[in-house]
């Protein structure tokens, strides 16, 4: 069966940026999705469709058909009392690297990495970590079969049924692409805060390879 529009996929992968292995998802615990639902980096998508269970690939998807172009404007310098919470300034909060989900003027949950402290300014950036940054992905498809109609309906993970009623689905066995705050894999698409497999869309860490979406 090959990877087409409605088939559950699973693929295993390493994603290499800059020589570096970013994250992967091995054949004893794959990356899994509905294809064609928008769960990944469309080149990534793309790259597999009409691939047969057992066929390797090696893709590389450029910055921009990926997490987009390092934007200098989304670096942002906060006073500290922006990370209080209720009034209290949790200092443990404030180290460099730490990724904190922050609400922006249009109220939306934006992933923000601490990039410096300076007195009571704390120097944020609003980039998704992998903007600027070419993607290199290999792997396998490890499985391919038709999705249920409740797959199709309600996502594998309840990733397409409203916040109040599914999971989100970047959980330990979902893949970035997912909507959720658990762990997943990076090449999906998330719209959640958690950890998730790179490649998906979404505003979370998670595998690399999904879309995040500020």
């Amino acid at each position: 069966m090959k990877v087409a529009k409605d088939k559950v996929v699973l693929i295993s992968y390493e994603l290499e940026v800059d020589g570096e292995i970013m994250d992967k998802a091995t054949a004893e615990k794959p990356l899994d999705y509905i294809h064609g639902n928008n769960m990944l980096i469309q080149k990534l998508e793309d790259g597999i469709e009409g691939l047969e269970e057992g066929e390797s690939y090696n893709l590389t998807v450029s910055a921009e058909d990926a997490y987009g172009v390092y934007d200098p404007s989304k670096l942002t310098d906060l006073p500290k009392s922006a990370f209080e919470i209720d009034g209290v300034l949790h200092e443990e909060l404030l180290t460099i690297g730490r990724v904190i989900p922050m609400l922006n003027q249009m109220g939306a949950v934006v992933q923000g990495t601490v990039k410096a402290v300076e007195g009571d300014t704390v120097k944020m950036d609003f980039n998704h970590p992998l903007a600027g940054k070419t993607l290199h992905f290999t792997g396998k498809i490890e499985g391919v079969r038709d999705a249920t109609e409740k797959e199709l309906k309600e996502g594998l993970h309840g990733e397409f049924l409203p916040p109040e009623e599914g999971h989100h689905c970047c959980g330990k066995h979902g893949g970035c692409g997912h909507h959720g705050e658990g762990e997943g894999h990076c090449g999906c698409d998330h719209h959640g805060e958690g950890e998730g497999h790179c490649g998906c869309h979404g505003e979370g860490e998670g595998h690399c390879g999904c879309h995040n979406e500020d």
